[in-house]
Protein backbone atom coordinates (compact mmCIF):
# COMPACT_ATOMS: atom_id res chain seq x y z
CA UNK A 1 0.00 0.00 0.00
CA UNK A 2 1.27 3.59 -0.67
CA UNK A 3 0.46 6.95 1.31
CA UNK A 4 0.15 9.79 -1.59
CA UNK A 5 -1.05 13.19 -1.01
CA UNK A 6 -3.81 15.14 -2.30
CA UNK A 7 -4.37 18.89 -2.49
CA UNK A 8 -8.07 20.25 -1.52
CA UNK A 9 -9.72 22.45 -3.65
CA UNK A 10 -12.08 25.63 -2.21
CA UNK A 11 -15.13 26.09 -3.55
CA UNK A 12 -13.32 29.55 -4.56
CA UNK A 13 -11.29 27.68 -6.83
CA UNK A 14 -8.09 28.51 -4.92
CA UNK A 15 -5.83 25.71 -3.79
CA UNK A 16 -4.88 26.00 0.01
CA UNK A 17 -1.47 25.08 1.32
CA UNK A 18 -3.16 21.96 3.24
CA UNK A 19 -2.63 18.30 2.50
CA UNK A 20 -4.77 14.94 3.29
CA UNK A 21 -3.88 11.68 3.30
CA UNK A 22 -5.12 8.91 1.37
CA UNK A 23 -4.51 5.52 1.20
CA UNK A 24 -3.98 3.94 -2.64
CA UNK A 25 -3.94 0.49 -3.46
CA UNK A 26 -2.67 -1.21 -6.50
CA UNK A 27 -5.39 -0.70 -9.47
CA UNK A 28 -6.31 -3.51 -11.65
CA UNK A 29 -4.86 -2.79 -15.38
CA UNK A 30 -7.68 -1.52 -17.29
CA UNK A 31 -9.95 -4.11 -20.00
CA UNK A 32 -7.70 -4.80 -23.15
CA UNK A 33 -9.01 -2.81 -26.41
CA UNK A 34 -7.42 -6.26 -28.44
CA UNK A 35 -7.47 -9.72 -27.74
CA UNK A 36 -3.96 -9.90 -29.12
CA UNK A 37 -1.79 -7.97 -26.85
CA UNK A 38 1.11 -7.52 -29.72
CA UNK A 39 -1.69 -5.18 -32.13
CA UNK A 40 -2.59 -2.95 -28.58
CA UNK A 41 1.13 -2.33 -28.97
CA UNK A 42 1.66 -1.77 -32.05
CA UNK A 43 -1.20 0.34 -32.56
CA UNK A 44 -0.05 2.81 -30.40
CA UNK A 45 3.19 3.35 -32.34
CA UNK A 46 5.27 1.05 -29.80
CA UNK A 47 8.12 -1.21 -30.61
CA UNK A 48 7.34 -5.10 -29.18
CA UNK A 49 9.67 -7.42 -27.96
CA UNK A 50 9.21 -11.38 -28.40
CA UNK A 51 10.34 -14.65 -26.77
CA UNK A 52 11.07 -18.10 -28.52
CA UNK A 53 13.75 -20.12 -30.35
CA UNK A 54 14.31 -22.30 -33.43
CA UNK A 55 15.07 -25.44 -30.62
CA UNK A 56 11.28 -24.78 -29.91
CA UNK A 57 8.88 -24.79 -26.78
CA UNK A 58 8.01 -27.71 -24.87
CA UNK A 59 4.19 -27.83 -25.79
CA UNK A 60 2.82 -28.99 -22.57
CA UNK A 61 -0.27 -27.63 -20.46
CA UNK A 62 2.10 -26.89 -17.93
CA UNK A 63 4.90 -25.11 -20.02
CA UNK A 64 1.87 -22.68 -20.90
CA UNK A 65 0.57 -22.13 -17.74
CA UNK A 66 4.66 -21.24 -16.95
CA UNK A 67 4.73 -18.94 -19.73
CA UNK A 68 1.57 -17.02 -19.47
CA UNK A 69 3.36 -14.96 -17.21
CA UNK A 70 6.38 -14.17 -19.71
CA UNK A 71 7.92 -10.57 -19.76
CA UNK A 72 7.62 -10.68 -23.45
CA UNK A 73 4.71 -8.62 -25.57
CA UNK A 74 4.39 -12.50 -27.67
CA UNK A 75 5.21 -15.38 -27.88
CA UNK A 76 7.21 -16.83 -31.07
CA UNK A 77 6.32 -20.72 -31.27
CA UNK A 78 8.44 -22.53 -33.72
CA UNK A 79 7.45 -25.36 -35.88
CA UNK A 80 9.26 -24.55 -38.57
CA UNK A 81 12.46 -26.48 -37.41
CA UNK A 82 10.98 -28.02 -34.26
CA UNK A 83 8.25 -31.12 -34.86
CA UNK A 84 4.85 -29.81 -36.57
CA UNK A 85 3.16 -31.26 -33.38
CA UNK A 86 -0.62 -28.93 -33.20
CA UNK A 87 -1.80 -31.54 -30.36
CA UNK A 88 1.27 -29.93 -28.53
CA UNK A 89 0.27 -26.67 -29.59
CA UNK A 90 -3.00 -26.92 -28.49
CA UNK A 91 -2.26 -28.09 -24.89
CA UNK A 92 0.28 -25.47 -24.61
CA UNK A 93 -2.53 -22.98 -26.05
CA UNK A 94 -4.62 -24.08 -23.32
CA UNK A 95 -1.86 -24.10 -20.13
CA UNK A 96 -1.63 -19.83 -21.11
CA UNK A 97 -5.13 -19.53 -20.65
CA UNK A 98 -5.13 -21.63 -17.06
CA UNK A 99 -2.22 -19.42 -16.23
CA UNK A 100 -3.39 -15.99 -17.58
CA UNK A 101 -4.49 -13.19 -17.35
CA UNK A 102 -1.42 -11.61 -18.04
CA UNK A 103 -0.22 -8.82 -16.04
CA UNK A 104 -1.70 -6.33 -18.48
CA UNK A 105 -5.28 -7.80 -18.80
CA UNK A 106 -4.96 -9.99 -21.49
CA UNK A 107 -6.25 -13.36 -21.34
CA UNK A 108 -2.97 -15.23 -22.53
CA UNK A 109 -0.05 -13.99 -24.14
CA UNK A 110 -0.32 -13.08 -28.43
CA UNK A 111 1.01 -16.50 -30.02
CA UNK A 112 3.05 -16.15 -33.44
CA UNK A 113 3.59 -19.85 -35.37
CA UNK A 114 6.35 -20.31 -37.39
CA UNK A 115 4.82 -22.98 -39.61
CA UNK A 116 7.14 -25.53 -41.98
CA UNK A 117 5.67 -24.31 -45.36
CA UNK A 118 7.81 -22.59 -47.18
CA UNK A 119 7.07 -19.51 -49.61
CA UNK A 120 7.99 -20.98 -52.74
CA UNK A 121 5.13 -20.27 -54.79
CA UNK A 122 1.44 -20.12 -54.58
CA UNK A 123 1.28 -24.21 -55.70
CA UNK A 124 3.33 -24.93 -52.46
CA UNK A 125 1.15 -22.97 -50.51
CA UNK A 126 -2.15 -23.70 -51.43
CA UNK A 127 -0.86 -27.81 -51.06
CA UNK A 128 -0.12 -27.46 -47.84
CA UNK A 129 -2.68 -24.74 -46.41
CA UNK A 130 -4.30 -26.95 -43.83
CA UNK A 131 -1.26 -26.70 -41.90
CA UNK A 132 -2.59 -22.97 -41.30
CA UNK A 133 -5.83 -23.84 -40.68
CA UNK A 134 -4.66 -26.47 -37.84
CA UNK A 135 -2.49 -24.01 -36.38
CA UNK A 136 -5.25 -21.24 -36.23
CA UNK A 137 -8.07 -23.92 -34.74
CA UNK A 138 -5.17 -24.15 -31.63
CA UNK A 139 -6.22 -20.62 -30.82
CA UNK A 140 -2.73 -18.76 -31.86
CA UNK A 141 -2.78 -15.00 -32.59
CA UNK A 142 -1.15 -14.60 -35.45
CA UNK A 143 1.42 -17.18 -38.48
CA UNK A 144 4.33 -16.42 -40.25
CA UNK A 145 5.13 -17.84 -43.48
CA UNK A 146 9.00 -18.91 -44.36
CA UNK A 147 11.03 -18.54 -47.62
CA UNK A 148 8.15 -15.99 -48.35
CA UNK A 149 9.64 -16.03 -52.10
CA UNK A 150 6.77 -14.63 -54.49
CA UNK A 151 3.74 -12.89 -54.53
CA UNK A 152 1.30 -15.62 -55.62
CA UNK A 153 3.13 -17.57 -52.11
CA UNK A 154 1.65 -14.60 -50.27
CA UNK A 155 -1.42 -14.23 -51.34
CA UNK A 156 -1.83 -17.82 -50.87
CA UNK A 157 -1.29 -17.60 -47.43
CA UNK A 158 -3.24 -14.38 -46.75
CA UNK A 159 -6.33 -16.10 -48.09
CA UNK A 160 -5.83 -19.53 -46.35
CA UNK A 161 -5.99 -17.88 -42.77
CA UNK A 162 -9.31 -15.62 -44.18
CA UNK A 163 -12.70 -17.02 -43.72
CA UNK A 164 -14.29 -16.49 -47.15
CA UNK A 165 -16.67 -13.59 -45.77
CA UNK A 166 -14.00 -10.76 -45.54
CA UNK A 167 -14.32 -7.58 -47.79
CA UNK A 168 -10.99 -5.52 -46.62
CA UNK A 169 -8.14 -6.34 -49.71
CA UNK A 170 -10.28 -8.09 -51.77
CA UNK A 171 -9.54 -7.45 -55.51
CA UNK A 172 -6.53 -5.64 -54.50
CA UNK A 173 -2.88 -7.25 -55.57
CA UNK A 174 -4.85 -10.25 -56.94
CA UNK A 175 -6.42 -10.95 -53.48
CA UNK A 176 -8.85 -13.38 -53.68
CA UNK A 177 -11.44 -14.34 -50.60
CA UNK A 178 -10.69 -16.58 -47.90
CA UNK A 179 -10.51 -20.02 -47.85
CA UNK A 180 -10.75 -20.70 -43.82
CA UNK A 181 -13.22 -23.43 -43.22
CA UNK A 182 -15.40 -22.92 -40.00
CA UNK A 183 -14.42 -26.26 -38.37
CA UNK A 184 -12.45 -25.98 -35.38
CA UNK A 185 -13.46 -22.42 -34.57
CA UNK A 186 -15.11 -23.25 -30.93
CA UNK A 187 -11.84 -24.43 -29.62
CA UNK A 188 -9.50 -21.57 -30.21
CA UNK A 189 -12.93 -19.28 -29.14
CA UNK A 190 -12.32 -21.25 -26.13
CA UNK A 191 -8.86 -19.85 -25.97
CA UNK A 192 -9.98 -16.37 -26.56
CA UNK A 193 -12.61 -16.51 -23.79
CA UNK A 194 -15.17 -15.30 -26.23
CA UNK A 195 -18.28 -16.95 -28.53
CA UNK A 196 -17.72 -18.80 -31.20
CA UNK A 197 -19.51 -16.23 -33.32
CA UNK A 198 -17.57 -13.22 -32.02
CA UNK A 199 -14.15 -15.42 -32.78
CA UNK A 200 -14.94 -15.81 -36.60
CA UNK A 201 -15.79 -11.71 -36.38
CA UNK A 202 -12.37 -11.27 -35.15
CA UNK A 203 -10.44 -13.41 -36.42
CA UNK A 204 -9.44 -11.60 -39.29
CA UNK A 205 -5.97 -10.16 -40.41
CA UNK A 206 -4.53 -6.91 -38.81
CA UNK A 207 -4.23 -3.65 -39.83
CA UNK A 208 -6.53 -4.19 -43.03
CA UNK A 209 -9.19 -5.41 -40.83
CA UNK A 210 -8.97 -2.67 -37.94
CA UNK A 211 -10.79 -5.03 -35.92
CA UNK A 212 -8.94 -8.06 -36.72
CA UNK A 213 -6.90 -10.11 -33.82
CA UNK A 214 -4.43 -11.90 -36.31
CA UNK A 215 -1.18 -11.02 -36.87
CA UNK A 216 0.30 -12.56 -40.11
CA UNK A 217 3.98 -12.10 -41.18
CA UNK A 218 6.69 -12.92 -44.25
CA UNK A 219 10.20 -14.06 -43.80
CA UNK A 220 11.96 -12.41 -46.84
CA UNK A 221 14.94 -14.65 -46.15
CA UNK A 222 16.73 -15.59 -49.76
CA UNK A 223 17.64 -14.11 -52.68
CA UNK A 224 14.25 -15.53 -54.47
CA UNK A 225 12.41 -13.78 -51.87
CA UNK A 226 14.78 -10.53 -52.34
CA UNK A 227 14.34 -10.29 -55.93
CA UNK A 228 10.39 -9.68 -55.59
CA UNK A 229 10.10 -8.35 -51.91
CA UNK A 230 8.50 -5.32 -53.31
CA UNK A 231 5.80 -7.18 -55.21
CA UNK A 232 5.50 -9.71 -51.71
CA UNK A 233 5.28 -6.98 -49.19
CA UNK A 234 2.21 -4.91 -51.44
CA UNK A 235 -0.43 -7.96 -50.72
CA UNK A 236 -3.16 -6.83 -48.49
CA UNK A 237 -2.93 -8.70 -44.96
CA UNK A 238 0.41 -8.58 -44.18
CA UNK A 239 0.98 -7.21 -40.96
CA UNK A 240 5.11 -7.28 -40.87
CA UNK A 241 8.30 -8.72 -42.27
CA UNK A 242 11.62 -9.90 -41.66
CA UNK A 243 14.38 -10.46 -43.31
CA UNK A 244 16.08 -13.90 -42.04
CA UNK A 245 20.21 -12.80 -41.92
CA UNK A 246 21.21 -16.42 -41.29
CA UNK A 247 19.55 -17.88 -43.88
CA UNK A 248 20.13 -14.59 -46.14
CA UNK A 249 23.92 -14.71 -45.82
CA UNK A 250 23.59 -19.02 -46.91
CA UNK A 251 21.33 -18.11 -50.25
CA UNK A 252 23.54 -14.72 -51.05
CA UNK A 253 26.74 -17.30 -50.61
CA UNK A 254 28.29 -15.75 -47.46
CA UNK A 255 28.52 -17.01 -44.75
CA UNK A 256 26.27 -17.02 -41.71
CA UNK A 257 28.43 -14.63 -39.56
CA UNK A 258 29.32 -12.44 -41.45
CA UNK A 259 26.52 -9.65 -41.03
CA UNK A 260 28.85 -6.88 -42.11
CA UNK A 261 29.26 -8.50 -45.51
CA UNK A 262 28.24 -5.70 -47.86
CA UNK A 263 25.53 -8.02 -49.90
CA UNK A 264 24.12 -8.76 -45.94
CA UNK A 265 23.42 -5.09 -45.52
CA UNK A 266 22.27 -4.27 -48.86
CA UNK A 267 19.75 -7.35 -48.10
CA UNK A 268 18.55 -5.71 -45.04
CA UNK A 269 18.43 -2.39 -46.61
CA UNK A 270 15.94 -3.67 -49.31
CA UNK A 271 13.84 -5.90 -47.43
CA UNK A 272 13.64 -2.69 -44.37
CA UNK A 273 12.65 -0.13 -47.42
CA UNK A 274 9.97 -2.44 -48.83
CA UNK A 275 8.59 -2.53 -45.13
CA UNK A 276 8.73 1.00 -44.60
CA UNK A 277 7.32 2.21 -47.96
CA UNK A 278 4.00 -0.47 -47.42
CA UNK A 279 3.93 0.91 -43.54
CA UNK A 280 4.27 -2.51 -42.06
CA UNK A 281 6.09 -3.10 -39.15
CA UNK A 282 9.49 -4.64 -39.71
CA UNK A 283 11.53 -7.26 -37.47
CA UNK A 284 15.32 -7.37 -36.49
CA UNK A 285 17.02 -8.91 -33.33
CA UNK A 286 17.95 -6.20 -30.71
CA UNK A 287 20.03 -6.51 -27.84
CA UNK A 288 20.49 -3.89 -24.88
CA UNK A 289 22.91 -1.92 -26.13
CA UNK A 290 21.33 -1.50 -29.95
CA UNK A 291 17.59 -2.07 -29.03
CA UNK A 292 17.46 2.01 -29.35
CA UNK A 293 19.06 2.58 -31.55
CA UNK A 294 16.89 0.13 -33.04
CA UNK A 295 14.24 2.23 -32.46
CA UNK A 296 15.07 5.30 -33.65
CA UNK A 297 15.74 3.47 -36.92
CA UNK A 298 12.34 2.44 -37.44
CA UNK A 299 12.55 -1.27 -35.79
CA UNK A 300 8.95 -2.13 -34.09
CA UNK A 301 9.08 -5.67 -33.31
CA UNK A 302 12.54 -6.97 -31.48
CA UNK A 303 13.29 -10.51 -31.05
CA UNK A 304 15.08 -9.58 -27.64
CA UNK A 305 15.56 -10.57 -24.48
CA UNK A 306 14.03 -9.15 -21.14
CA UNK A 307 17.02 -6.20 -20.83
CA UNK A 308 16.57 -4.99 -24.52
CA UNK A 309 12.63 -4.84 -23.09
CA UNK A 310 13.02 -2.97 -20.46
CA UNK A 311 15.42 -0.35 -21.91
CA UNK A 312 13.30 -0.05 -25.08
CA UNK A 313 10.08 0.00 -23.03
CA UNK A 314 11.59 3.17 -20.85
CA UNK A 315 12.79 4.78 -23.40
CA UNK A 316 9.28 5.02 -25.39
CA UNK A 317 7.65 5.91 -22.07
CA UNK A 318 4.87 2.89 -22.24
CA UNK A 319 2.18 2.89 -19.86
CA UNK A 320 0.89 -0.85 -20.44
CA UNK A 321 1.66 -2.89 -18.03
CA UNK A 322 4.49 -5.22 -18.10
Amino acid sequence: MKTIWKPIWLATGCMVLAFSAITMTAQAPSKPKHINRAIELLEQGLTIYYTGSHSGIEGTFEQGKKDAQTWADYISYDMEHAPFDVKGLAEYMKGLAAGGPTKSGHRTPAVIVNVPVNGTDEATVRANAWMFQQVLATGVHGVLLTHADTPGAVRAFIEACRFPNREQGVGQQGLQEGRRGAHGNSTAAQIWGVSTAEYEAKADVWPLNPNGELLLGLKEEDKYALANVEENVRIPGVAFAEWGPGDMALSLGVHSGAVNDPRIVAARAKVFAAVKANHMFFLNTCNAENVVDMIKDGVRICAGNPAAAEIGRKYMNRQMPY
